[in-house]
């Protein structure tokens, strides 16, 4: 395991007694009619929204395109974020739903040196007997930090097939082939694309696969650059890179969302 991108329950709870624990993160995407306030928390989870934080509202960029330097600034000064605290963040799907965005926007983008997700998340925090909490905590108070985006570790949707390389597809192979679509109005694939299925990252447990094993299984290439639907499931692609030791793909935010918002952009179905 790669300890600098993933930290395990049992690392975890030795960090939480000490003098300095790290910032954790409750990064549980909602789903229908779910209730965050019906919730139960690791101890000392601030909440990290993926609609609210980690994306500025749908339209041209997609359905979750990100925020501005400043408004993402404000959102980590707000949570008291610094450069000298570690980060965790977790959610319930083994990093697919939010936590690998959050961790792929503070580490990578943002530049923070100390973010981890938590290996098999929510889910293995509970089967391991972890304590839980009733409510999420407050932020405890502001910070100065004011991050260098690394801008670069984007493509922008103009440059993306004129850079070349391999592009790989986070979402389940039905959506890549373009046999369903439940979330976009037009189904299929960017041309040219791999399917990775992000779930592919994980093995039966809700764990990250060992790193030589990802190393094995994940797509090569001179240029890679991860897509999605909207940007989200496309970081855990990512993440599974850093995993594996590998380098990083850049990340096409906009993904299918807003690559199919020009009728003048070619589909691809099938495989």
């Amino acid at each position: 395991m790669n300890a600098s991108v993933l930290v395990t329950v049992e690392e975890l709870q030795r960090t939480l007694g000490g003098d300095q624990p790290p910032l954790i993160f409750d990064c549980r995407a909602s789903r229908g009619d779910e209730s965050l306030p019906a919730r139960r928390y690791l101890p000392g989870s601030l909440i990290l929204d993926l609609e609210r934080d980690l994306s500025a509202p749908p339209g041209e960029g997609g359905r979750h395109p990100l925020p501005s330097h400043d408004a993402f600034t404000a959102t980590l000064q707000a949570m008291g974020v610094t450069p000298e605290r570690s980060i965790v963040v977790y959610d319930d799907n083994g990093g697919q739903l939010a936590a690998a965005r959050a961790w792929w926007m503070i580490a990578r983008w943002a530049g923070h040196p100390a973010v981890r997700v938590l290996d098999g998340g929510m889910t293995a925090w509970t089967l391991a007997a972890g304590e839980l909490v009733e409510t999420a905590a407050e932020p405890g108070g502001r910070s100065q930090w004011c991050p260098a985006f690394d801008d670069q570790a984007l493509i922008p949707v103009g440059a993306l097939l004129e850079r070349g390389g391999q592009l790989v597809d986070a979402r389940a192979l039905s959506r890549f082939r373009g046999v369903e679509e439940p979330l976009d109005p037009v189904a299929g694939h960017i041309p040219g694309a791999t399917c990775r299925p992000c779930s592919d990252n994980l093995d039966g447990n809700g764990h990250f696969k060992s790193p030589q094993r990802l190393a094995e299984e994940l797509p090569r290439a001179e240029a890679v650059t991860a897509y999605c639907g909207s940007g989200v499931t496309a970081c855990h692609n990512i993440l599974a890179y850093a995993v594996a030791g590998l380098p990083l793909p850049r990340l096409y935010v906009g993904s299918w969302s807003e690559w199919i918002r020009d009728p003048a952009r070619p589909v691809a179905t099938g495989d």
